[in-house]
């Protein structure tokens, strides 16, 4: 092998690994720290926080023209390229979608996907074949037109860049055609709705085919701001253009930082010293919220879990060992024990805050099960020994003690084994896949639980880093796929949620909520698929 050829695999292997620790990070952003205030219910017994706007604003007047509006998002930005990046709004989404914006969004209070820089999507009558028409006039920022060539030749790059979703639009995307400058029509292997959440995040988000020279990744897109400063992991500066396809935005300046902490950033709220915020802590969210903050509330799916190892040799790939652990650690408990019993506990895939839930009922917990199922285990020779990776920080390691308590009071000998950042735990996860249980989560969102599921529990899928295997669930996955009406996602969720019980592909301990907040004098700004926030139309009075 050249030295050109090694120097290129190690720069695919750590953007590759970059990506799957925005991934990680996306998911398990609820879980990073256990700050103080408020209380909250477990969200099957009736959480007081629902999906939707809070103390939603009066009709504030026209918009006025000028001034910066400077936003903390959850986690610094790393990366000006959506092919590198797990695009949503806890890793830097929002603030990508100010540059580049994206085909479609996703109005969360309607549930529906609305045309963004696209004209329409339209399937055919068996959602075979889908038909993009993109907007007349829109350019990217560099004056070169924004056409339906432009657009494939960036999801071709997501593709090739192999982008977070790309696994799952390569095995469902045949082929995509340009009849002319303004239509693109995509083919499908089968069935799918799920090009319209694909379109709303990462592929949907298209670079100019300028952006890329070589090695040289310069952030060109058709979004409402350009880039005017980038100090990775501090702030983003972006200016408004002025050629934007609707017109000028309102605002002058986007200024978009990170304070480390969601108390912090509460506070920052509060003081004026920003303007908008994207928080996943309870407490916090709970005091915002009482306080008439404006903003929006998501709960996403299976926040709060844990990976199991399932490899040959690891205690995880015996099913009584996993079903021994999901019958020993309750969520209740463990919420009180970890977090201050503030948290969202729960055993099901969807609580019955999720427009997705249904009436399956969960494992339940059974610690005298529990020790039976392990029992039978260790008279098969299983030493009853089983290791917990977690990080070196406070809630992380409340957790920890808390599950190590539980587990060993049936029998296990739980040992902790910290790593020191969220970088570490990935690695170890998976590129390394040596752990044998560890903190985790997925956030399915509630626009489309299919493609992490998909992802995360399809024998061989991308982000499958426990090694589940099943051919009952590869199948129901894929009939979750194919299905195009709501009710027959439903009803497949149903048989996943009950052949989860079975076989456990996760511990699930519960879920958390997330919160777009911004000030009274801030108007304009729409939520929409994952967190993200759209600015093309934000101003402050």
């Amino acid at each position: 092998m050249s030295r050109n050829s090694r120097s290129g695999s190690r720069r695919a292997a750590a953007a590759a690994l970059a990506i799957t620790a925005s991934l990680f990070l996306a998911s398990c952003a609820g879980n990073d720290d256990n700050e103080g205030g408020g209380g909250g219910e477990s969200a099957d017994s009736g959480s007081s926080l629902k999906i939707g706007m809070v103390n939603e604003q009066a009709d504030p007047g026209s918009p006025t023209k000028g001034g910066t509006l400077t936003f903390s998002g959850y986690s610094p930005v790393t990366t000006l390229d959506p092919a590198k990046a797990q695009v949503s709004g806890s890793t830097g989404g929002s603030e990508l979608s100010a540059i580049y914006d994206v085909l479609m969004r996703y109005d969360p209070i309607e549930q529906t996907f609305e045309p963004q820089l696209a004209e329409s999507l339209e399937p055919n009558a068996e959602s075979t074949t889908w038909t993009l028409k993109l907007r007349d006039g829109v350019t990217f920022s560099d004056g070169t037109p924004f056409d339906a060539q432009a657009v494939t030749a960036s999801i071709n790059r997501y593709m090739t860049n192999k982008g977070p979703q790309s696994g799952l639009w390569i095995a469902k995307v045949a082929s995509m055609d340009t009849p002319d400058a303004t239509t693109v029509v995509f083919n499908l292997v089968d069935p799918w709705t799920g090009i319209e959440p694909m379109l709303s995040t990462g592929p949907g988000m298209i670079v100019a085919p300028a952006a890329q020279q070589g090695d040289q990744f310069t952030p060109i897109g058709a979004g409402a701001f350009t880039l005017e400063k980038f100090a990775p992991n501090e702030e983003m500066l972006l200016a408004a253009r002025p050629d934007y396809y609707g017109g000028a935005p309102n605002v002058d300046k986007l200024k978009m930082v990170s304070i480390l902490g969601a108390q912090p950033t509460s506070e920052a709220l509060k003081s004026g010293g920003i303007d908008a915020a994207y928080i996943r802590t309870l407490g916090p969210i709970l005091d915002l919220v009482k306080s008439d903050y404006p903003g929006f509330i998501d709960i996403p799916s299976l926040g709060y879990i844990a990976n199991v190892n399932m490899a040959a040799g690891r205690p995880g790939a015996d099913l009584r060992v996993r079903q021994a652990m999901a019958y020993a650690v309750d969520p209740a408990t463990l919420d009180v024990r970890a977090n201050d019993g503030k948290g969202l506990p729960g055993q099901v895939i969807f609580q019955d805050t999720s427009r997705w839930h249904n009436d399956v009922a969960p494992i339940g917990v059974d610690p005298a099960k529990a020790k039976e199922l392990l029992d039978q285990a260790k008279a098969d020779g299983y030493n009853g020994k089983i290791s917990y990776l977690t990080m070196q920080e406070p809630s992380a390691q409340a957790t920890a003690l808390a599950v190590q308590a539980m587990l060993n009071a049936v029998g296990f000998d739980v040992q902790i084994e910290n790593v020191n950042n969220v970088g570490d735990l990935v690695k170890r996860m998976y590129a390394d896949r040596d752990y044998d249980m560890a903190t985790a989560a997925l956030n399915l969102t509630e626009a489309d639980p299919s493609e992490r599921l998909y992802t995360g529990l399809k024998t061989g899928g991308r982000n499958n880093t426990t090694g589940y295997s099943d051919a009952e669930m590869d199948q129901l996955l894929d009939e979750l796929g194919v299905a195009i009406s709501d009710d027959d996602k439903k009803a497949v969720l149903v048989k996943i949620q009950e052949r989860a019980n079975e076989t456990l592909p996760w511990q699930v301990w519960g879920t958390g909520p997330a919160l777009d907040v911004w000030n009274q004098n801030v108007h304009g700004l729409q939520p929409s698929i994952d967190g993200i926030l759209l600015f093309d139309e934000v101003w402050k009075k």
